[in-house]
């Protein structure tokens, strides 16, 4: 009897209004609706970038529990208001936008003044309310990253007083859900048709959003295509004759986490998004494989390896 694999069908639009897209796949072998659902929908929630505030300097306030004379808001609702600002950041550097205006009137995302890299996709989000001739200053700190970063992990070093730290949710997406159903492929009827809703926030398309989760997890799959070649046995005299202090220097690489590296935020949790955890782990891996995460750029591989000389590390040879 022949066997005949049925391959699963490309993503078809069942319908895309704005921010928010229902897609399906059909022809899926029976319970690969669920295996693959589920992958994407992690992926979708986890490994897309995007750019959120993460730091807010406000003239004349030292800490978020501050109020503000002559504006309504206080400084926790202000810092929430701008958590809900929606980010598009063209690079992978942080950038600063600031506001600088003058009461009476409402203030929203439209006000701000912004670098040539930074876009605001929901400039109408209300920041605060001024009364009388109120003056209101403010600067912030726009990052790019994954998923969500907690503000101790954001700031490895001390701030300067009067500027407040955020956690930051970088990821670009507000819902993501699926189902699946039965469909019949020739004779058979328990194959899987997965459909698949995603809503964003707007600086990213449904559409993008799905392919480029396929793209990640395609990625990484053919990473592991195979299997590693063995090294040549190694004799114990060989190896006692490295001596104590190689095998010592091994163990410490290992210990060292990717977070004590003292590297940035943004690069730290790129490299962790990826399963790179220990300074071992990260000198295993070559310039080229690092660029190719989400986030890692020439110069994030130039303060790698600046990290990793300190530890008397190098990135692996081409």
């Amino acid at each position: 009897m022949e066997y005949h694999i049925t391959l699963p069908s490309k993503p078809r639009i069942v319908s895309e209004e704005d921010v928010q897209g229902v897609y399906e796949i059909d022809s899926l072998y029976p319970g690969y609706g669920h295996t693959l659902g589920n992958s994407l929908r992690r992926i979708i929630l986890s490994s897309l970038p995007g750019a959120a505030v993460t730091q807010v300097k406000i003239e004349g306030v030292p800490h978020e529990f501050a109020t503000i004379d002559g504006v309504r808001e206080t400084v926790m609702e202000i810092l929430l208001n701008l958590k809900r600002v929606h980010f598009v950041l063209h690079g992978d550097e942080p950038q600063t936008i600031s506001l600088i205006v003058k009461g009476p009137g409402e203030i929203t995302a439209k006000n701000f003044n912004l670098p040539t890299q930074v876009e605001i996709k929901n400039p109408e989000q209300h920041i605060c309310d001024l009364s009388g001739k109120t003056g209101f200053e403010l600067e912030a700190t726009i990052e790019r990253g994954l998923g969500y970063v907690a503000r101790e992990a954001l700031t490895k070093e001390k701030v300067d007083i009067g500027t407040i730290a955020l956690d930051a949710t970088f990821t670009p997406i507000r819902r993501v859900n699926y189902e699946v159903e039965n469909m019949r492929v020739g004779d058979r009827t328990d194959f899987n048709r997965l459909r698949i809703l995603i809503e964003t926030n707007g600086t990213i398309a449904p559409r993008e959003a799905l392919e480029k989760s396929i793209e990640t997890m395609v990625h990484q799959l053919r990473a592991i295509i195979g299997f590693q070649e063995s090294a040549p046995a190694a004799s114990f005299a060989a190896l006692a004759s490295e001596g104590k202090k190689g095998a010592d220097d091994s163990t410490e690489a290992t210990k060292i986490k990717v977070s004590d590296l003292e590297l940035s935020a943004r690069i730290t949790s790129a490299l962790e998004e990826a399963g790179i955890k220990s300074a071992a782990g990260l000198a295993r891996k070559t310039a080229t494989a690092l660029k190719e995460i989400d986030g890692i750029g020439e110069k994030a591989i130039t303060e790698i390896s600046k990290a990793l000389a300190g530890h008397g590390l190098t990135l692996k040879g081409e």
